[in-house]
């Protein structure tokens, strides 16, 4: 016994046996018990330790799972040869991995992405989170239909009906965990060899070093999405923002739209991506009709989210595919589960089937709208020299201005104060020369009485005086 080298404690929390399996798989990793040397019997150890043959018996069975050992019947056990691990030694310092996955948070934030987080109704979510964990629920605790809950994909179909004009049933709904997750599902369905085109400047739920190799860049102006470049192009899918591009905040015309409709009803492979991020807020004129709602051909597949008009973090997204594309997703994602807990998908169908959804964004408008306005007001009184544009809808506005830092400059020393803010060339699929610096304001989630001491200190560290 004298290879062992280790002692059992029998008022330690860990179990005997486990104690006793950690000492001899030790002993073997740092080669103190050879490969092919016997162990002791059962019965031999458990009186060198003075513990019972079951607890012997407990160790030995699971250095055997693991390989450590190997049984041959009526002789005994034995040392099995293990393999050792490569080592490398690794370029990345454990404190430079740690420095790269925090989230930084700034003492300044306008991020565009950011929502109030104060006036969310945590009191009502908890109350409905409650009673879907103390009601008889246990059938959640099982994979649910791939397009979602039923449930919930009718509180969205209602919604839908209500404030976007778009008629559709449940089963045209599919429901994921975000964007990012649904558009490569929609591609899918669509024919393989399809040709996307983005907006430029413009959001993308796929990853910049794909996009390069997948899009095909059209550009926007103050009517949105500039067709006659599309219609010039090869192709035959379009990924749009038409209620609120993003980042620029131009609203597609009425005209473009049409133009948009009869493009893509003029080959049966031609589609568009209506993605309808934040359609909720807006704050001039009458709220902007979705595409879907006025596409009689099946040409429009409708993208949405409740990021910004319920909150990021609970990341549930959803799309609305044209009747005659149903048929294709069931072939192509037969075997598919959906990504959103079960539970969440029935928090939030109660919670829209009680009109506390309607509630929330109706409040949500006033909060924002008071927000929005402040920003104008503080900028336009006191800094004639930023023009402010996208200022329609949406939790940000652009503001631009001459200056003789470039924008990557300027972000830097914003960063270097403590303030986030980003440029609108971090939304170009094409590099683009522009006399004006160009960025992207968000008021989400600053207070109110925050603005206007926020924006002067961003100014201040900018060099732009007052006017």
């Amino acid at each position: 016994m004298t290879m062992l080298f280790f002692q059992l404690h029998k008022d330690h929390t860990i179990p005997l046996y486990e104690q006793l399996y950690i000492g001899i798989k030790n002993a073997i990793t740092n080669n103190q018990l050879a490969v092919g040397v016997r162990l002791p019997s059962k019965r031999e150890l458990a009186e060198f330790f003075n513990i019972s043959q079951t607890t012997v018996e407990l160790a030995y069975s699971q250095l055997l799972a693991e390989g450590y050992i190997m049984s041959k019947p009526r002789v005994g056990y034995f040392v099995e040869e293990i393999d050792s691990l490569p080592y490398r030694q690794s370029d990345i310092s454990n404190n430079e991995i740690k420095k790269t996955a925090e989230t930084t948070e700034y003492k300044i934030d306008f991020s565009s992405a950011k929502i109030d987080e104060e006036a969310f109704p945590f009191t009502i979510w908890r109350k409905y989170a409650k009673d879907v964990l103390d009601k008889p629920f246990k059938h959640l605790l099982q994979t649910g239909e791939r397009q979602g809950e039923l449930a919930l994909r009718i509180e969205i179909a209602n919604y839908l009906h209500q404030s976007r004009g778009i008629e559709c049933q449940p089963e045209q709904i599919v429901i994921g965990s975000g964007t990012e997750q649904l558009l490569p599902m929609i591609l899918k369905i669509l024919d393989a060899d399809s040709k996307l085109a983005f907006e430029n400047p413009g959001y993308s739920p796929i990853p910049r070093h794909q996009l390069d190799q997948l899009a095909i860049p059209i550009s926007v102006d103050t009517d949105g999405i500039v067709v006659e470049q599309l219609q010039k192009s090869n192709a035959n899918v379009v990924y749009i923002t038409p209620s609120h591009q993003f980042p620029t905040g131009a609203v597609l015309s009425a005209n473009r739209r049409t133009q948009l409709l009869n493009w893509a009803a003029k080959t049966p492979d031609r589609f568009i991506i209506e993605d309808d991020y934040d359609s909720e807020f807006r704050y001039i004129g009458k709220p902007i009709p979705a595409l879907r709602g006025l596409d009689v051909n099946d040409r429009v597949i409708y993208l949405s989210t409740f990021t910004k008009s319920l909150m990021p973090s609970l990341r549930v997204a959803f799309f609305v595919l044209p009747p005659t594309l149903v048929q294709r997703y069931q072939e192509h994602f037969n075997y598919y589960s959906s990504t959103v807990p079960r539970f969440e998908q029935h928090i939030l169908a109660n919670f829209m089937k009680d009109g506390h959804f309607a509630k929330h964004l109706n409040r949500m408008r006033k909060i924002y709208r008071k927000k929005h306005d402040k920003c104008i007001e503080v900028l336009s009184n006191h800094y004639s020299q930023i023009t402010i544009s996208g200022d329609a809808a949406g939790t940000n506005i652009l503001v631009a201005f001459r200056h003789e830092k470039s924008e990557r400059e300027l972000q830097q020393v914003a960063r270097k104060h403590d303030i986030h803010i980003l440029p609108l060339s971090n939304y170009y699929l094409t590099e683009q020369h522009y006399s004006k610096r160009t960025f992207l304001l968000g008021f989400g989630n600053l207070q109110l009485h925050d603005i206007e001491p926020n924006i002067h200190q961003l100014m201040v560290i900018w060099g732009i005086s007052k006017s």
